[in-house]
């Protein structure tokens, strides 16, 4: 086995947007809260002990995280469940701090288990997938996987979302492997991760300001760009009410469902990099 560098101690990232430290609730039992640029979710209902938190941001962010349960919950016990939407730096970045606090399981898709046990690392990030700095500084983001698999637990194969009854767990895949999201029916929520976002993920000016508008995976750590493509389609075809994604403020409503098809139908010219479109 390859060594381990399983620490983010080393990773500060200046990239702080407007909504840093802000939450929203989206329902009675959802909410999602900004952790520098990117959402972690809080599901359960404030005052109740059964609650979940899905993806963990940041490195650097646990006592920050931990502040935020505390505000939305009135209480500081610990969640039921860690979900990951996959493991990306900035959204595993304060995993490892915060199972040291409250030692619960993990749970991720079987694709997405070598970053997250050890054995595998992502590739390094793209600096020619747009003109943007945020993209031209990626090869310097963490790419390591982490080991966590004292914690690690495969999602059930069959959609079902452990502590969240009535939500399913969808493969949507091209960002990483093991990328999920997760889907509710009875009100069409939907936690998308990084299977596409709503802000331009690329251009550092958009992604401080939180310019919301819809937009394909970040183009410098998506690895599968022909089944990104078919992420988007599937998570297009459920007519979502409300989306919460990994970066950028939630859209809902005939805005999102406009926009998600925009981006299905217009997939090559508003997700692809430059380099990978068709000529």
């Amino acid at each position: 086995m390859k060594p381990l560098d399983n620490d983010f101690s080393d990773t500060h990232l200046p990239f702080v947007s407007v909504n840093n430290g802000v939450g929203k609730e989206i329902s009675k039992d959802l909410y999602y809260w900004t952790d520098q640029i990117v959402n972690v979710c809080f599901y359960g209902e404030p005052g109740s002990e059964e609650w979940v938190l899905i993806d963990c941001g940041m490195p650097h962010s646990k006592e920050q995280i931990m502040e935020a349960a505390e505000e939305r919950l009135g209480h500081s016990g610990k969640p039921q469940a860690i979900l990951l939407t996959h493991g990306h730096f900035d959204h595993v970045g304060s995993l490892e701090p915060l199972l040291e606090e409250w030692d619960v399981p993990v749970y991720a898709h079987q694709l997405e288990i070598p970053y997250l046990n050890g054995k595998e690392d992502y590739p390094k990030g793209n600096p020619s997938a747009d003109g943007g700095l945020v993209s031209e500084l990626s090869p310097l983001y963490p790419h390591h996987g982490i080991d966590v698999s004292t914690w690690l637990q495969v999602l059930p194969a069959e959609g079902e979302v452990p502590f969240m009854k009535g939500w399913k767990w969808i493969h949507t895949p091209g960002h990483t492997p093991g990328h999920i999201s997760f889907y509710r029916d009875t009100d069409g929520l939907l936690i998308a991760g990084d299977a596409f976002v709503t802000v331009k993920q690329e251009s550092l000016y958009k992604v401080m300001l939180q310019k919301k508008e819809i937009s394909g995976p970040p183009r410098y750590f998506t690895s599968d760009w022909e089944a990104a493509k078919g992420s988007v389609t599937a998570l297009s075809d459920l007519q979502p009410s409300m989306a919460i994604t990994g970066h950028g403020p939630a859209m809902a409503g005939t805005e999102l469902k406009v926009a998600l098809k925009e981006l299905v139908d217009h997939f090559d010219e508003m997700a692809l990099p430059p380099d990978r479109r068709p000529h």
